[in-house]
């Protein structure tokens, strides 16, 4: 069995609110992320999905060191990240790689494309053997752009181009982690599964382990060995994908399945939909007990008074919740 390349555990991430105009107000606590336990093995890709405002690109980026979290462990390569400082955090820099969600705001529009992926090489002093210049141009012949156009800016080139440049960025270092934060989410439809196949061909190619962030399912299915599944800065669901899609056990997978397009009008239509009631609570204000309590049909009186464990139900297969499917 693959050892794990990544451990997180008991994550928690809170931000300081906005404190109100009334004196004496304590300042509200918005609860991110609030006890994340996951892992991710070497060469593995991980979906991790939910709605908008689940907390899930806050795990990436606390998982990234980009956010310092609040408490819990981030173990990568053996070696507990989450309190260490910015200078001691670069020698694992190189090792895990970051794929952002808009490939127009992550590109520098002042820097050519081959200053912005020669960076890399630059603040970690390494000179890829053959020259800097011959290594980023292979780095864009690999991801699908003409190496001749080094000297382009970004904004010379189109969306899912600026999003190919953001992967070879990400690839310079020979990472052995990447987080892809939704990166084909702010493409055209026609675009995204280009983007995807790269993505899933390069992850075969260097066994290169990902974190996949993602809220389109369907994404999800095709690059995810697992997937799990957040509501509310914690994990509802965890499971192989297979697993995931044709057996949900919690009830919110299966109203977040139950909205997956299908491509048979038949089935489509035979399909039992389940909508969702209500709005997202506050991540500052959350529902007491289980967070989806306030939104899900199986709702008891436990559900509303006692926080449900994440229990392993089968093999790799957990859940959080008190009355599953």
């Amino acid at each position: 069995m693959a050892e794990n390349i990544l451990e997180v555990n008991n994550l928690k991430m809170h931000f300081e609110g906005k404190r109100g105009f009334s004196f004496g107000s304590e300042t509200p606590v918005v609860k991110a992320v609030d006890g994340v336990t996951f892992n991710v093995k070497v060469g593995e890709s991980v979906g991790l999905v939910g709605e908008s405002g689940c907390g899930k690109t806050t795990v990436g980026r606390t998982v990234m060191k980009l956010y310092e979290p609040t408490s819990g462990e981030i173990i990568f390569q053996g070696q507990d990240i989450s309190k260490l400082k910015p200078r001691a955090m670069k020698k694992y820099r190189s090792s895990m790689q970051m794929i952002f969600q808009d490939p127009f705001s992550s590109l520098n529009p002042r820097h050519t494309v081959g200053s912005i992926i020669e960076s890399s090489f630059v603040i970690h002093g390494i000179t890829p053997e053959g020259g800097v210049k011959e290594a980023v141009r292979g780095l864009l012949a690999k991801v699908g752009l003409n190496p001749e156009h080094i000297n382009r800016f970004p904004h010379e080139f189109s969306g899912g181009q600026r999003q190919r440049i953001g992967i070879a960025r990400a690839l310079a270092l020979n990472p052995k982690f990447i987080v892809a934060d939704e990166p084909v989410s702010a493409l055209d439809v026609s675009i995204q599964a280009q983007i995807v196949n790269l993505l899933d061909d390069l992850q075969k190619e260097f066994g290169i382990a990902f974190l996949f962030i993602a809220h389109d399912l369907s994404v999800v299915q095709h690059i995810s060995d697992r997937v799990i599944v957040m509501y509310l800065g914690k994990i509802m669901e965890m499971a192989p994908t297979f697993d995931l899609f044709l057996k949900p056990r919690h009830p919110y997978t299966k109203a977040l399945l139950s909205a997956v397009p299908v491509p048979d009008p038949k089935i489509g239509r035979a399909r039992e939909k389940i909508l969702l009631q209500g709005d997202l609570p506050s991540p500052a204000n959350p529902p007491k007990g289980c967070v989806f309590n306030t939104r899900c049909w199986k709702a008891q009186d436990l559900c509303r008074t006692t926080v449900p464990e994440v229990l392993e139900i089968a093999p790799s297969h957990s859940l959080a919740c008190h009355f599953p499917e």
